[in-house]
C-alpha cells in the first residue's frame, strides 16, 4: 500500500491533484518526451490509438480571451468552425508563454484540469463518445487515462464539431 502511495506523490500535478480531489478514477501513463513528438509520439510509446490520445490547446478570441479546445491528437482545430460555434468573431492558438502564462503548464505538458486561470473548455463531440481517453496529466511525459465524461463533469467542457483530419 505504502509503495502506490509513494509512486502516487511522484506524479502529483495540480491535474492529479485536481482529478483526486474529485475522486475521479484514472491511471497514470508516463513516457519518454520528445520536443515535438506530440501525441503520435505518446500513442506510440504507450501502444494507444492516437485518435484516442487527446490534445490540450489554450487558444485565444479576437479579445485575447483564453479558452482551452480538446482535440484528437491526430487532428487539427479548424478555427473558423469553433469560432462560429461558440460566437466568437476569430480564435487562433496562443503562443507558448502566454498559453503557459493562463494554464500554468508548459506546452507539451498542458492539462485541461487544474489550470491557474479558470477558462471556458470546449472537446470535440466525438472525443465523448470514445470508452476511455489519454490526456495529459500535467507535466510533459505524462498522460492520465480516463472517461471523457470527466471533462464534462469537472470542466463543464461544451462540445463543439471543429475536427479537420491531419
Amino acid at each position: 500500500m505504502s509503495k502506490k502511495d509513494k509512486s502516487a506523490h511522484v506524479s502529483e500535478t495540480p491535474a492529479t491533484q485536481l482529478l483526486r480531489a474529485n475522486r475521479v478514477e484514472f491511471t497514470e501513463h508516463p513516457y519518454e518526451y520528445v520536443e515535438h513528438g506530440g501525441t503520435e509520439h505518446s500513442a506510440e510509446c504507450l501502444g494507444l490509438d492516437e485518435h484516442h490520445v487527446v490534445k490540450t490547446l489554450v487558444m485565444q478570441d479576437q479579445d485575447a480571451k483564453p479558452l482551452i479546445v480538446l482535440m484528437h491528437g491526430d487532428c487539427k482545430v479548424s478555427t473558423k468552425n469553433l469560432a462560429r460555434q461558440i460566437g466568437a468573431k476569430s480564435i487562433e492558438p496562443c503562443k507558448p508563454e502566454v498559453a503557459h502564462r493562463h494554464s500554468g503548464y508548459l506546452v507539451g505538458g498542458t492539462s485541461p484540469f487544474g489550470t491557474k486561470k479558470q477558462m471556458p473548455v470546449y472537446i470535440e463531440q466525438s472525443i465523448l463518445e470514445l470508452p476511455r481517453i489519454a490526456i495529459n496529466g500535467g507535466r510533459r511525459g505524462f498522460l492520465v487515462q480516463l472517461s471523457p465524461q470527466v471533462c464534462v463533469d469537472l470542466l463543464q467542457a461544451k462540445p463543439v464539431q471543429c475536427a479537420l483530419a491531419e
